[in-house]
């Protein structure tokens, strides 16, 4: 069974600086039928104007990731990293028992667009961990390859997160398909163009939540990138 979330009926914040859509409840947006998908909490879409970010604030117990689209994202955390995620570049921040952090856009004049993910760990109060990683553009040409993983295997970067991330770009006739074991969840979202996902269009912003699927199928996709969730029920 596949529900599908469009783009339009996500919740929207405006605040000036950030403009921001939820696929899922999140801060002042409330849905008690959209709460999270299997141990996937937030994706939130943003866009952060120039000389502006988020200010230093705390998490704990949750996996956090960021996919930079456009632009360039500054961070620096209370484990000691700053650097800057640019289009390509994924982090992974394990808040664990407690981390400070600020991420704020570190581009010149122009906004930067990002996806920000959080997931229930597996376990709590570990110690706060954080990971970056480029993934060259033919990595995910016309491929699902993998992102994050609680294993890092491929190269993946490393979460307390029963589940497995994917990102990949179609265009034509290129085509993927992902297998789901029994009693896993399969989530698609589309950050860029569009492609058919088991015979269903999505396009950008829209978000694809499977259960009891055998397998998801990514093909005809027009300037489409991707993220594909392997979840825990």
């Amino acid at each position: 069974m596949m529900t599908l979330r469009k783009s339009e009926d996500r919740g929207h914040a405006d605040h000036g600086w950030l403009k921001s859509f939820h696929t899922f409840s999140f801060a002042d947006y409330f849905d008690p039928a959209h709460m999270g998908f299997g141990n996937l909490r937030v994706i939130n879409e943003d866009r952060i104007a120039p000389g502006t970010g988020f200010g230093t604030h705390g998490h704990r117990d949750m996996e956090i990731l960021s996919y930079v689209l456009e632009g360039a994202l500054a961070h620096k955390d209370s484990m000691g990293h700053a650097g800057i995620i640019l289009p390509g570049e994924v982090q992974v921040m394990s808040a664990g028992r407690g981390v400070r952090h600020s991420e704020v856009n570190g581009a010149t004049g122009t906004v930067t667009h990002f996806l920000q993910i959080w997931l229930m760990p597996t376990e709590l109060g570990i110690e706060p961990a954080y990971g970056q990683r480029a993934i060259a553009p033919e990595r995910k040409r016309g491929r699902l390859t993998l992102v994050a993983a609680p294993d890092a295997q491929e190269g993946a970067l490393r979460w307390h997160a029963d589940a497995r991330l994917y990102a990949g770009c179609f265009d034509g006739d290129e085509a993927a398909t992902l297998p789901l074991a029994p009693g896993r969840l399969g989530c698609v979202h589309v950050a860029r163009g569009s492609v058919e996902l088991n015979g269903q269009r999505l396009r950008a912003g829209d978000a694809a939540m499977l259960r009891d699927e055998a397998r998801l199928d990514l093909r005809a996709g027009q300037g489409a990138e991707v993220l594909v969730f392997d979840l825990a029920p």
